[in-house]
């Protein structure tokens, strides 16, 4: 079912330059995608952080003057530091890189270059101070919604900008608070609605599911449903999320999305809404379409993961934007009709 490129990975951390002189690009992760002018644009995911030294763990915030690199021993006993995506020091959590989006396009969805003229988004505000991740792009008229997680010490919530030409932005700040991420908002409105996919979290009672909200302008969201559930022994048993917005067929609505089990290994599954009333379930992936077997997508900043946030759809023909392993940009075809197959449907 699953074509990948052949030149996978199409990007890597050496594929473009860091942000600042100080700064090393640690890795590129799941981008959105979308077409604008002509060609096939992606908007990455680029984590950076400081070159580390042997005795010390160091990282980048940003605050009301721009980047703070602070430094912690590796010896401190206030200090852990077992995953290399989070630390957590004196009982407060960390990012070990901090994240930006950056703009790329190509005339064949291979070959991807940055685009002069078009700005990289970086967090702003309070509520981004650890960095901005994950985008995804819907487009609705001749307006993009750009929905991202916004990282704080505050928590993790889902953020709205919204462009016409790429070049200016409007912010309508925190659209979704913390705990909460993976927001997928569809490309029309149905019953005069919008809605988008998100993904709400809980330590104690539920769990990392997927839920359906509507709004009626497309900035503020309410009517909040759960939709699906992670399933225990399964291949999606830990957490479950919305990829990139729901692709509209003749049978329902197509939503590729992923999960985690037990051993943080990442595929992706998909989902398949009803037309006129999205909070209905018509069809679930019993086993993955897509898992990480490639060595690019086992071996890397955080192994085992094929995470997606971004396709373009052309006719039967998705092809799929995807991260690898927490570090490197990839691509592959799929074909619509063989994943409603798969589902029975």
């Amino acid at each position: 079912m699953v074509h990948r490129f052949n030149e996978n990975p199409i990007l890597t951390p050496a594929s473009i330059a860091p942000s600042r002189e100080n700064l090393q690009i640690a890795c590129l992760l799941n981008p959105g995608a979308f077409e604008f002018d002509g060609k096939i644009w992606l908007i990455i995911r680029v984590a950076e952080r400081p070159l580390q030294q042997a005795t010390t763990i160091s990282f980048p915030v940003l605050n009301g003057e721009g980047i703070e690199i602070i430094e912690i021993l590796m010896d401190d006993p206030q200090l852990i530091a077992t995953d290399p995506r989070v630390i957590q020091y004196k009982g407060a959590d960390y990012l070990t890189t901090l994240s930006h989006l950056r703009l790329m396009c190509s005339e064949d969805g291979i070959h991807f270059r940055e685009a002069a003229g078009y700005p990289a988004l970086y967090g702003r505000g309070p509520l981004q101070t650890f960095g901005i991740e994950d985008c995804r792009v819907s487009r609705i008229g001749d307006t993009y919604y750009l929905t991202f997680t916004a990282v704080s010490d505050k928590g993790v919530g889902v953020a709205l900008r919204t462009t016409k030409d790429w070049k200016t932005f409007t912010s309508h700040g925190m659209i979704l608070p913390p705990h909460n991420k993976d927001c997928a908002i569809f490309e029309e409105t149905i019953g005069g609605k919008y809605y988008a996919l998100h993904r709400p979290s809980s330590v104690d009672i539920g769990g990392n599911y997927i839920w359906l909200a509507s709004s009626p302008d497309g900035i503020h969201w309410g009517d909040h449903q759960c939709l699906a559930k992670t399933r225990p022994g399964q291949w999606d048993s830990i957490r479950i999320g919305a990829g990139a917005a729901p692709i509209k067929t003749d049978v329902g609505w197509l939503e590729i999305y992923h999960g985690a089990n037990e051993q943080h290994e990442y595929c992706l599954g998909a989902l398949l809404l009803d037309l006129e009333h999205p909070v209905k379930v018509i069809a679930r992936s019993e086993q993955p379409i897509m898992y990480p077997q490639m060595d690019y997508e086992l071996t890397g900043f955080f192994g085992h993961v094929i995470f997606t946030n971004g396709h373009i759809v052309k006719g039967d023909e998705v092809i799929l934007y995807y991260g690898a392993a927490d570090e490197v940009v990839c691509a592959a075809k799929l074909s619509v009709k063989e994943i409603l197959s798969s589902l029975n449907v």
